[in-house]
């Protein structure tokens, strides 16, 4: 099975110079250009990134994950105190031939069987 999901966090703050204490982050301000910065296209690199988006008027970050050959994907009901309310999404148990893996603070975006 092919599973795509997101999982969510909080805005890490950098304070530097040109921002005043509670003045939010852009991802234009936070992120410049890769390849002005890197020289290089993200793409071309296997990283994880997040990305700052909007919830509930705030910024937080957010990332894709895939994970290809899963063998079954469930929501614990166990989890419900560690999720963060302020946050969209909660545990995602993924499990895989190998062993399985939990994601707090995670959404399914699409399940696919291959």
């Amino acid at each position: 099975m092919l599973v795509q999901l997101h999982q969510y966090k909080h805005e890490e703050v950098q304070f530097d110079d040109n921002r005043t204490t509670g003045e939010s982050q852009t991802e234009d301000s936070v992120n410049p250009d890769a390849e002005d910065y890197f020289g290089k296209e993200m793409d071309e690199f296997d990283i994880e990134t997040w990305a700052t988006v909007e919830y509930d008027g705030d910024p937080i970050q957010r990332r894709s994950i895939t994970i290809d050959g899963a063998t079954a994907v469930s929501v614990p009901r166990e989890s419900a105190e560690e999720n963060d309310p302020d946050l969209p999404g909660e545990t995602i148990q993924i499990r895989t031939a190998g062993g399985s893996e939990s994601l707090e603070q995670a959404t399914i975006v699409e399940v696919q069987e291959g």
